[in-house]
């Protein structure tokens, strides 16, 4: 027997799952590997203090168990429910990788790096003001920062919205590309928050105050900042760019869901700058970021064949 014939038997066989990875499967797992490494360069001392080996610890972890289900998850499309968690399952954790960006940018004590002296710069550039801090300033209108604040909390059913119905009403190729291409947004806004930290109006300057300013829905809004935010995460606005992906993909799955979700997707685009959330110069970038992400995700992940279905 020939050494190569040999070698070809020992040779143990690929799974059939590992070859059928997914468009999303193999961007969940770019991403991983990009984490991993951020996170790695943390532990040794990156950009500021060492992170606490805990804290990196449990974030390889994380990664880990993500790794393991977008390498796991061509198996559970051939399941007769058609893979729901498998087409879902970076999306369900979303939030939780958002909150590692802010996680790994802030350190556990000192001031935290960011490069908002830059993009203010930008602003000032571009505009001739700060748009983030005049605007708001000069155009106290309750009934405004009212309905743009409620578009703003509108963010997360957008984003649900546009994949979910799609799904729910069969057109399960248009969900799937949907879903991938507001993760490619996400995960690109995020491994830019991780390289150049930006954190935002909030934590530079004061909330404009006044009667306009004491609205529910615009304490409501603040309170999101407040409380949920991470810190770095400005530049670009992932909200302009994860709502503008998820209409354009809306009016290209089905029409009638692309009009529901026109006016607050427009009103996060307002918003974000009108309730002092992010610089100007952070919505144009999102708005950059979803033009390029709704021009590359059909390509990457097109509609004809994004993985081979069980009957």
């Amino acid at each position: 027997m020939t050494l190569p014939l040999l070698l070809r038997r020992a040779q143990l066989p690929v799974p059939r799952d590992v070859a059928a990875l997914s468009p999303l499967d193999r961007l969940t797992l770019i991403y991983v590997a990009f984490t991993t490494g951020v996170v790695l360069a943390h532990l040794a001392g990156w950009r500021h203090g060492g992170l606490p080996y805990q804290l990196g610890g449990t974030m390889l972890l994380a990664n880990g168990l993500l790794l393991v289900a977008a390498a796991v998850a061509p198996r559970a499309r051939c399941l007769k429910s058609r893979g729901f968690i498998a087409e879902w399952y970076a999306a369900i954790v979303l939030i939780g990788l958002y909150a590692v960006v802010g996680l790994l940018n802030e350190p556990t004590a000192g001031p935290a790096p960011s490069f908002d002296a830059m993009v203010q710069g930008w602003d000032f550039w571009l505009f001739g003001l700060q748009p983030a801090y005049a605007w708001p300033r000069a155009w106290p209108h309750a009934w405004l920062a009212e309905f743009l604040s409620f578009c703003y909390l509108l963010f997360y059913v957008v984003g649900v919205a546009s994949p979910a119905v799609l799904w729910a009403i069969g057109r399960r190729a248009e969900a799937r590309q949907t879903i991938f291409a507001l993760l490619l947004t996400f995960f690109s806004c995020y491994a830019i928050f991780l390289l150049f930290p930006v954190a935002g109006p909030p934590y530079f300057w004061g909330w404009a105050e006044g009667p306009a300013w004491t609205g529910p829905l615009v304490q409501a809004a603040r309170s999101v900042i407040i409380d949920g935010d991470s810190w770095g995460t400005a530049f670009p606005s992932s909200h302009v760019a994860g709502s503008v992906v998820a209409l354009v993909f809306a009016f290209r799955g089905w029409r009638p869901l692309g009009w529901i979700l026109l006016v607050p997707v427009l009103g996060i685009l307002v918003a974000v700058v009108y309730l002092q959330i992010h610089y100007a110069i952070d919505a144009v970038a999102g708005l950059a970021m979803a033009a390029v992400a709704s021009f590359i995700a059909p390509r990457l992940c097109p509609l004809s064949d994004p993985f081979k279905e069980s009957p």
